[in-house]
């Protein structure tokens, strides 16, 4: 059942936590603490240049890349938000090598956050919309170690991201359907202004790097192909592309209006030791669950997205999702069915 337009978040998720098996006020605080950390995240990109937050850090993140400053700030205004509040018993963060752990018991919480703190941050110079990725589990008892965390997509309570972009949007789903906030700042909070989300059965647009596409695995190839092809190949219509190189933007743009999005998994990628280039815990995960909340599909090539088992707590994994056609047409075409429909 749909919440009012104009609900905050804050009674929302107090709403919603009546109907989370074993979810609490500790619950809605965390999801608070989030809230918090994402309105300061957008203070700053927003003001950019203004502020001196703009450009380069000086270092490299766990990955090898380059962090800006933004990277480096919006990671520690998330460990600043979630670790003193007692809502969350360890955090890790595609910034950070290791997991942070809340070890002082009356500050310790039920949950375990996973964060990409800035995902996108390379549009950050050139003013294009980044966000902040968030996945949360329930955490066990006793001592958090990485083996709590590596834990398949599917055991997650909750997920989403905030959109930084012409308006500061929070997109979350708790399992229970996706719904989309937008702060409000003149008086600082976030409000229900979408709810019960739903993504059509189809669509004739499609998110891809195509510059990567000479080392695209066979099934991949082929379905760009015959996009390309518009209505007189065998797909029988036009199709549109779209690339922001910002997943936040591209996962937005397909709950608003439809599509599909890849970051397959290459042959490039497969000689430099890497089975695709997305972050599974930090970002395939929770994006997969929003879109399969909203009706989608979310897939690695012939498996469902949520289903893969975590090995590493910075692995990543090709990713394709979106609408349910068009990704059902890829996992066929993934599990070498040439007649797919």
């Amino acid at each position: 059942m749909g919440m009012q337009i104009g609900t905050t978040l804050t009674s929302y998720i107090i709403s919603r936590q009546r109907d989370i098996a074993g979810a609490s006020g500790e619950f809605t605080g965390l999801l608070n603490d989030i809230a918090v950390a994402c309105k300061k995240i957008a203070d700053l990109v927003n003001k950019g240049d203004l502020v001196s937050v703009l450009g380069q850090a000086g270092s490299d993140n766990v990955q090898g890349e380059q962090q800006i400053k933004l990277d480096v700030i919006a990671n520690d205004l998330m460990i600043e938000a979630l670790t003193f509040n007692g809502h969350i018993a360890a955090l890790a963060s595609e910034e950070m090598d290791d997991i942070l752990t809340v070890d002082d018991a009356r500050r310790r919480g039920r949950y375990l956050v996973l964060t990409d703190p800035l995902d996108g941050s390379s549009n950050v110079d050139v003013n294009v919309s980044v966000g902040t990725i968030f996945s949360i589990l329930k955490a066990p008892e006793g001592p958090i170690t990485v083996d709590d965390f590596l834990r398949p997509g599917a055991e997650q309570v909750a997920a989403g991201y905030c959109l930084y972009g012409p308006s500061t949007l929070l997109v979350l789903t708790t399992g229970q359907g996706v719904s989309q906030f937008t702060l409000d700042r003149d008086f600082g909070e976030f409000v229900l202004t979408r709810d019960q989300i739903t993504l059509p059965e189809a669509s004739r647009e499609y998110a891809v790097n195509a510059s990567n596409q000479r080392f695209w695995e066979p099934p991949v190839e082929r379905f760009i192909r015959e996009c390309q092809a518009g209505q007189d190949g065998p797909l029988g219509e036009d199709f549109n592309m779209r690339w922001v190189a910002s997943m936040v933007a591209e996962v937005h743009r397909i709950l608003t209006r439809g599509g599909v999005f890849l970051y397959p998994g290459d042959r490039r990628l497969s000689a430099a030791g890497k089975n695709g280039k997305l972050r599974l815990l930090y970002e395939a995960n929770p994006m997969a669950m929003l879109i399969e909340q909203a009706g989608g599909l979310a897939t690695v090539g012939a498996q469902r997205l949520l289903e893969v088992q975590p090995t590493e707590l910075h692995q990543r994994v090709p990713v394709i999702l979106g609408c349910r056609r068009e990704v059902q047409r890829l996992i066929d075409y993934h599990c070498g069915d040439s007649a797919a429909a």
